[in-house]
C-alpha cells in the first residue's frame, strides 16, 4: 500500500473572529476529533496562526492520526480573500492584512491547503452533508451579523472570477435606503440583517413610538424576535419589513440562477417560521411560478458545526 494510499482523512478548520473551531473527519465527512479554542484576534497574526496550528495538532493527537493519513486540510475564513493565491486580504474581526494562511499553514503540515470564504465553505458543507444532500444546484444564504450567500452549481461550488460570488447581501434592493457597511446604499444586508434589525429597533426608540423594547437596555435581533411574539406592534413591523426584503433578495436569486433548493442558515433563521412563512409569501409573488414551485427554501442543517463541516467538505472536494 502507497503512503497516498493511506490519505483518507482530511483536517477542517472554521477561522472566524472569535474562534476557532478545527475537526478530523474521514473522506465520507464523519467526525474522528475536534477541538475549538478562542481566537484572540488582538494578539495579532502570528498569534492566531500558531492556534490555527495548535487545533490541528490536537485534532490528530486526539483522533489517533498522523500527519501522514491526512490528504487535506480546508481552511474557511471571513473574507474579502484571495482564496486562489490563499491570501486573507483583511477582515474586521480578524488581524490578518494580506496574509497568506495558506503557505504559513504548509511550512508546519507539509499538505496540500485549500482556504475559502466562509459562506462558500458553508455552502459546500450543507450540500454535501446537510439540508441540501442529493440536490444539484443549490443556493446557501447566511443571514446573521451581515447577510452572505454561496452556491453550488451542476454540482460544483461557484465561486465565480474572484471567488466571491453570491455576496447577495450587497444586492441593491433600494437605491435611495440605509447605508450599508460596504459604502452603498439599500443593500439587501441593510435590511435584512440581524444588524439591521437590531438598528431599526434603536431608530423606533429613537424616534419616541410605544414600544416594549423600551425596557433593555441593550435591543439585538433577538429581543425584537422575543417582543414580536408577544405581540408588540413596533417589533412585528420591523420584522415584517425586514424579512419583506429578504424574500426579495431571495426572489432574485431564485430567477438568476433557477436552483432546486434555497438553504437559509445563521443565528436570524432561528427565528422559523417568522421568518420563513414571510420569505415563502413573498418568493410566490415575486418570482416566476414554474421557478417558485420547482424550489424548496428550507432551514439549514448543520447548525453550528456548518464551518467546520464545510471546511471538511471544502478539502475533500477540492482533492477528489
Amino acid at each position: 500500500m502507497s503512503g497516498k494510499d493511506k490519505c483518507n482523512f482530511v483536517i477542517g478548520i472554521d477561522l472566524g473572529g472569535t474562534k476557532i473551531k478545527g475537526a478530523l473527519a474521514d473522506l465520507e465527512g464523519n467526525i474522528i476529533s475536534s477541538n475549538t479554542v478562542l481566537t484572540d484576534a488582538f494578539k495579532g497574526e502570528k498569534a492566531v496562526l500558531d492556534r490555527i496550528n495548535g487545533v490541528i495538532a490536537r485534532v490528530l493527537e486526539e483522533g489517533g492520526k498522523t500527519i501522514n493519513e491526512i490528504k487535506a486540510i480546508g481552511i474557511g475564513s471571513p473574507g474579502p480573500l484571495d482564496s486562489k493565491k490563499g491570501i486573507i486580504i483583511t477582515s474586521p474581526n480578524l488581524p490578518f492584512r494580506n496574509f497568506n494562511i495558506v503557505s504559513e499553514v504548509k511550512k508546519v503540515y507539509d499538505l496540500p491547503v485549500y482556504l475559502e470564504n466562509d459562506a462558500n465553505v458553508a455552502a459546500i458543507g450543507e450540500y454535501m452533508f446537510g439540508a441540501g444532500k442529493g440536490k444539484r444546484n443549490m443556493i446557501y444564504v447566511t443571514v446573521s451579523t451581515g447577510v452572505g450567500g454561496g452556491a453550488v452549481l451542476n454540482g460544483k461550488l461557484y465561486k465565480g472570477s474572484t471567488s466571491n460570488a453570491l455576496e447577495i447581501g450587497h444586492t441593491t434592493l433600494l437605491p435611495d435606503g440605509p447605508k450599508c457597511n460596504c459604502g452603498n446604499y439599500g443593500c439587501l444586508e441593510a435590511f435584512s440583517s440581524g444588524t439591521a434589525i437590531a438598528r431599526q429597533a434603536r431608530e423606533a426608540l429613537e424616534a419616541g413610538l410605544e414600544t416594549s423594547l423600551s425596557q433593555y437596555e441593550k435591543v439585538t435581533s433577538y429581543e425584537v424576535y422575543v417582543e414580536a411574539q408577544k405581540g408588540d406592534k413596533v417589533s412585528k413591523d420591523i420584522l415584517e419589513k425586514s424579512f419583506t426584503y429578504l424574500g426579495i433578495g431571495i426572489a432574485n436569486t431564485i430567477v438568476s440562477f433557477d436552483p432546486e433548493m434555497i438553504v437559509i442558515g445563521g443565528g436570524v433563521s432561528k427565528m422559523g417560521s417568522v421568518m420563513f412563512d414571510k420569505i415563502n409569501e413573498v418568493v410566490k409573488v415575486r418570482t416566476l411560478e414554474a421557478m417558485a414551485d420547482a424550489c424548496e427554501i428550507v432551514v439549514a442543517g448543520l447548525g453550528e458545526d456548518a464551518g467546520v463541516k464545510g471546511a471538511v467538505a471544502l478539502a475533500i472536494t477540492e482533492t477528489e
